[in-house]
């Protein structure tokens, strides 16, 4: 075949190819304007991951014999959340014989298990509420090793809560953004009142969505009368927004959803309209920093992200910083203005990341930057330790880890 052939050969079938994948975009950017598909596309419910393996055994995910206790709690609407309660190890060890006599799987009273004994008697009992991600179950991935990490500070003491929201895993019901705040609170009410366990005594953690979720139920409390104010909330991998997450967001970091439009403003700015869930954190975060101000309660935010998450680009997380640290500072203060003032008090570690601390005139704000760990990984790092000893400490000067 002559190269003038091969040429137009060539420009055929790469126009041909171009033309399917534009078409195949094309009808994605349809779907994600309806409400069926954009849940699924934006809460990744469907991915039911780890699969094959019974939740309801929580010693195939490297649990020891009734560590973990599966049950459920159920939502004002009425909804089953399907939770785990984890102990921490060596309260497990000091107790393991009368655990392990327990018959292990789902328990429908979870009052009557050894395991709520120890949590709600223990007056320095110490809680994580765990408020996952988007897509899988409380077992997904590199949850597991989070709950450890969680607990590794203090392991006699802290106890971890974490559950699927609505439509994940075993829970019943349609995710949504009202629905899934109303499970997160729906949660955190039943530590309160049935385990007993007061906020001064609790932190709320979230990654990625869960970060969202955590936001808007920790404002919630915040501008309740009376308000509620917890130990700490932790955020890893947050995003501003919903907005501003499609700008930027890759599913898996790879695959771009609406960032490729990103570069037509008119066009992007038009089928955002059609976003029904907007997570609005950076407003949410405003609004809890103000409202405890406002109200003279003491609170820790924590706020960490790795600079190689490619789901999620690190640069969320000093806007969202500047959003909370805004809310405190009478006169309003610009990203840029901020940005120069934290170089004055950035602790630069290196390899290991930076980190700036706020102080207001009632809490403190925390960010802190790792160079690795990308969207999930950091979770069981010591980092995440870290955070929530600071975080019980700073509510509790006599608690020590």
């Amino acid at each position: 075949m002559p190269a003038s052939g091969l040429i137009a050969s060539s420009f055929k079938y790469t126009s041909i190819s171009t033309a399917i994948a534009v078409a195949l975009y094309a009808t994605l950017l349809c779907l994600l304007t309806t409400t069926t598909f954009q849940s699924h596309a934006v809460y990744l419910h469907a991915i039911q991951i780890p699969w094959f393996k019974d939740l309801n055994e929580p010693s195939t995910f490297g649990f020891l014999k009734n560590q973990v206790t599966p049950f459920s709690i159920k939502t004002p609407d009425n909804e089953s959340l399907y939770a785990w309660h984890i102990l921490p190890i060596s309260l497990y060890h000091k107790h393991e014989s009368s655990l392990t006599a327990e018959a292990a799987g789902f328990v429908s009273d979870i009052s009557s298990r050894h395991a709520f004994h120890l949590l709600r008697t223990d007056p320095q009992a110490r809680l994580i509420i765990h408020i996952h991600g988007a897509g899988g179950t409380v077992a997904s991935g590199y949850r597991v090793p989070n709950y450890r990490a969680l607990s590794a500070g203090q392991p006699d003491k802290i106890h971890v809560l974490t559950f699927d929201y609505r439509g994940f895993g075993r829970s019943t019901g349609v995710p949504s953004e009202k629905g899934l705040v109303l499970d997160a609170r729906a949660v955190v009410e039943w530590a309160m009142s049935v385990a007993g366990i007061p906020p001064s005594r609790i932190i709320l953690f979230g990654q990625s969505l869960g970060t969202a979720v955590n936001v808007a139920v920790s404002e919630q409390f915040a501008l309740q009368n009376p308000p509620v104010v917890f130990a700490g909330i932790i955020l890893v991998a947050p995003f501003v927004d919903v907005a501003t997450l499609l700008a930027t967001y890759r599913v898996a970091g790879m695959v771009p959803i609406l960032s490729p439009l990103a570069k037509f403003p008119v066009l992007f700015n038009y089928l955002q309209r059609f976003v029904r869930d907007k997570w609005l954190s950076k407003d949410r975060i405003a609004g809890y920093v103000g409202a405890n101000e406002a109200n003279g309660q003491r609170y820790h935010i924590t706020v960490i992200h790795a600079e190689d998450d490619y789901d999620i680009p690190w640069h969320h997380t000093p806007v969202l910083f500047w959003h909370a640290v805004n809310a405190w500072v009478s006169m309003g203060i610009s990203y840029e203005e901020l940005e120069k003032r934290k170089l004055d008090s950035m602790m630069d570690l290196g390899a290991a990341g930076s980190i700036v601390e706020w102080r207001t005139d009632y809490g403190v704000i925390r960010e802190e930057i790792l160079k690795t760990g990308r969207h999930d990984v950091i979770m069981g790092y010591p980092i995440i330790t870290m955070a929530v000893m600071r975080s019980f400490e700073a509510a509790d000067s006599s608690f020590t880890c």
